[in-house]
């Protein structure tokens, strides 16, 4: 009983000494010892010098011990053994000048060690500190600030400017503007509209708006994030134990070299010299701090990663598996294209069905009405709104009775266009939303689970940085599946799984490589916990999905699965030479002074050297390194942006192009002829100045983070010819107005031309969308 209290206190004891103003208190304590000591002797007071340095070195005695006791509780080795030895052996041969030095070292590298993990966990901090405690609730009329987990899903919530959205929920007001620099690490407002989703632990960067929640405060983003913020930090990591089996070794080896040394000199202080060059204390420390630098690192790209551990296996992947929806592509449908009857126009078939379509809960219907607000189409208000579960809804708009769903093949066999988009939607994968008004088969929208414009990008860097395998693991038809994986490029395709089907997979991989797992549904959750490191789309993924993985992504975007696995690999191998490369020093040092070339004093100071430099080394993870995507200014930012955005305002452009080449027979046509002007006109008006400014603003200040202008010389060849193909389509409507109409002898060219500019335009869209616009946040 008395001994387990005697145990109890020195534990206690050891612990007391673990503070964080202990390392600088000793850092000042060592500093004023052998400054004054120095003083002294210069002025001849050697018996005070003497005194001074051996104060120095006895403070740091008592907390080199309280350290190594912390060691050995924690299961290490405690190379602050070798700092005891060196700090008693100076003592014992009255080499005070030589322990004072030892003592200077010890606290400046704990020192610097300390301020390496504050710096690299500020992030952290920031993100717990950043948790709301409470949210504000608008029920009968009053508004009352209640404990947030009070709120219940449902609730209307007032969020203030510059306040944190306390849970996930969705806009109640007309817009709101949101900062999720906070998750996301990139300081750009984003626009909200009535109706979309918003998570949690973002900032209100505009006026005050309604949120209605959708989930309570344990259900929310913001609180998941928190869970694994709370765990993160710079946990004993693989790295971390190689060093302890480093230390395993080097420890005896030491005091063999310093026993040889005594024994062959007959000098103790040859010993003290081998004890004094040998004390690794700040040295071993470097891996550890390399690796929560890396932490930092992440952290500010986005990634929230579990531990070090997690980190340092990342960085060890050799094989990556990813999910399909939600991963690779967007995880929810858009629209792919318009196709109106004849005599019908793609936007006004779009504005009728999306109009209706904004009475509907349907996944479909929500990617009908963004794609109608995207291009700034007026919507009316439908009447008399029915819908029918599976097969679709229907209502009035404008005084005409209409019908958005699925319509039997039977109503379609009669049209030639309306089996012209049945086959694409066969070739493209895509599902068709038909619209039906007045009884007339009018047109129809195609929808598509489209690929994250990030997504070739990211796995080609993830290729660049030693990843041998990427494999598509998903539950979706075959079909589709082999189509993704052939625009990316994957090694392999598993399709129509479950989830135990994708653990089998997991498992199967992890047999021949470290093996990661993408994804983001609750589907994913246990291929995610099976894998050796499971990453979670945590931005729109799924609880389940984000509470198994050891790695997070914040951010909506699967370019910085890549970010994450630069940042691993460098953190680790800053990580190893940083140990080795310390110890290698050590080691040179330790025979020298073996053979009596270097004195305990001169050997001190060559130490504090070592360490210093060696843990100042590791402190380069924190920093960016090449393979990360490259920095662009804030003007940069703003102009891709900018042209984003344009690629999608222009989207009905390039519809334009193929409906007008889609309507030239072999016969001329006055209904052809006004498509083609219709298309020649957008063109002029608003697709070749945009081409023209990408030209002459965007490419140039793309060049310099890219690396130069030759870099954006391909993207420059294609908008010749597009500038091309819209002058021989220019000529063709010229010559159709001189001659009262197309002539025969035309339609063949123009045609070619039309439906060549459609093929060269989407590529090329398709082109700077991956290279460039997935660059900016």
């Amino acid at each position: 009983m008395k001994r387990s209290l005697v145990v109890a206190r020195l534990r206690h004891s050891a612990s007391a000494f673990v503070s964080p103003r202990l390392e600088p208190a000793l850092l000042a304590v060592t500093t004023v010892a052998l400054v004054a000591g120095g003083i002294s002797w210069l002025l001849g007071a050697v018996d005070v010098a003497d005194a001074l340095w051996g104060l120095g070195t006895a403070a740091a005695i008592v907390p080199a011990v309280a350290w190594v006791l912390v060691a050995l509780r924690q299961g290490h080795a405690g190379v602050d053994l070798i700092a005891v030895l060196a700090l008693g052996g100076t003592l014992a041969i009255r080499e005070f000048l030589a322990g004072a030095l030892i003592a200077l070292m010890l606290a400046t590298g704990r020192t610097l060690e300390e301020a390496a993990q504050r710096r690299a966990s500020h992030d952290m901090h920031a993100l717990l500190a950043h948790a709301p405690r409470s949210a504000r609730r608008r029920a009968a009329g009053e508004v009352a600030t209640v404990p947030l987990e009070e709120v219940s899903a449902g609730d209307l919530l007032i969020v203030g400017s510059g306040e944190t959205v306390p849970v996930d929920g969705r806009v109640e007001s007309p817009e709101a503007v949101l900062d999720e620099s906070v998750l996301t690490g990139e300081s750009v407002q984003i626009p909200r509209r009535r109706g979309e989703g918003v998570r949690s632990g973002v900032v209100n960067a505009g006026g005050a708006f309604e949120l209605r929640a959708t989930a309570t405060e344990q259900d929310s983003t913001y609180a998941g994030i928190v869970r694994l913020a709370q765990q993160a930090g710079a946990e004993s990591a693989p790295i971390v134990r190689l060093t302890d089996r480093y230390a395993a070794w080097f420890l005896p080896l030491t005091v063999v070299v310093a026993a040889l040394a005594w024994l062959a000199s007959g000098s103790a202080a040859r010993a003290v010299a081998v004890l004094v060059v040998a004390t690794p204390c700040p040295l071993l420390l470097a891996a550890p701090v390399a690796v929560v630098s890396g932490l930092s690192r992440a952290s500010r790209r986005g990634v929230i990663v579990r531990d070090g551990g997690a980190l340092e296996n990342l960085g060890r992947a050799r094989t990556i598996l990813l999910d399909k929806t939600g991963t690779l592509t967007r995880g929810r449908p858009s629209v792919l294209d318009v196709a109106a009857a004849p005599g019908q126009a793609p936007t006004q078939i779009l504005r009728t069905a999306a109009s209706l379509d904004q009475y509907s809960p349907h996944v479909l219907a929500h990617a009908l009405v963004d794609a109608a607000q995207e291009r700034e189409l007026q919507l009316s208000v439908p009447t008399d709104v029915t819908e029918e579960p599976g097969r679709g809804i229907s209502g009035t708009v404008d005084g005409h009775r209409v019908f958005v769903g699925r319509v039997p093949p039977t109503a379609r066999a009669d049209s030639s266009w309306a089996r012209a988009v049945d086959n694409r939607a066969l070739l493209d994968g895509a599902t068709v939303a038909w619209l039906v008004v007045d009884e007339h088969l009018s047109g129809a929208v195609l929808l598509r689970d489209p690929l994250r414009p990030e997504a070739p990008h990211a796995l080609s860097r993830l290729r660049s940085a030693g990843i041998r395998r990427l494999l598509m693991l998903t539950g979706d038809r075959a079909a589709p599946a082999q189509e993704v994986a052939a625009v990316l490029g994957l090694d392999g395709v598993r399709a129509e799984l479950g989830p135990a089907d994708k653990v089998a997979v997991v498992r199967s991989e992890r047999e021949h490589a470290v093996t990661v797992m993408v994804g983001d549904g609750v589907n994913d959750a246990p291929a995610l916990a099976a894998a050796d490191i499971g990453v979670a789309m945590g931005a729109r993924g799924s609880t389940a999905s984000s509470e198994a993985a050891d790695v997070v992504l914040t951010t909506d975007r699967v370019d910085r699965l890549a970010d994450a696995v630069a940042i691993a690999q460098r953190s680790r191998r800053i990580a190893v030479q940083s140990a080795l490369g310390g110890m290698s020093l050590s080691l040179i040092a330790m025979a020298g002074a073996a053979f009596g070339l270097i004195q305990p004093a001169a050997g001190a100071l060559l130490q504090e050297g070592i360490d210093v430099a060696v843990i100042l080394n590791a402190l380069r993870a924190v920093r960016a390194g090449r393979s990360e995507r490259p920095t662009l200014t804030p003007a940069t930012e703003a102009l891709i942006h900018r042209f984003a955005t344009e690629h999608d305002d222009l989207q009905d452009v390039l519809q334009s192009v193929r409906a007008a080449a889609d309507r030239l027979s072999d016969a001329p046509d006055p209904a052809a002829l006004a498509g083609v002007e219709e298309a020649h006109r957008l063109l002029t008006e608003r697709l070749l100045p945009h081409e023209y400014a990408e030209e002459h603003q965007l490419y140039p200040a793309l060049a310099a983070p890219l690396g130069g202008p030759e870099t954006t010389a391909t993207m420059s060849r294609a908008h010749v010819e597009i500038e091309r193909l819209s002058h021989r389509i220019a000529t063709h409507v010229e010559l159709a107005r001189a001659g009262g109409g197309l002539a025969p002898e035309q339609l063949d060219d123009l045609r070619s031309c039309l439906y060549g500019l459609n093929t060269v335009l989407r590529l090329h869209f398709s082109q700077e969308e991956e290279n460039y616009f997935s660059l900016a946040p």
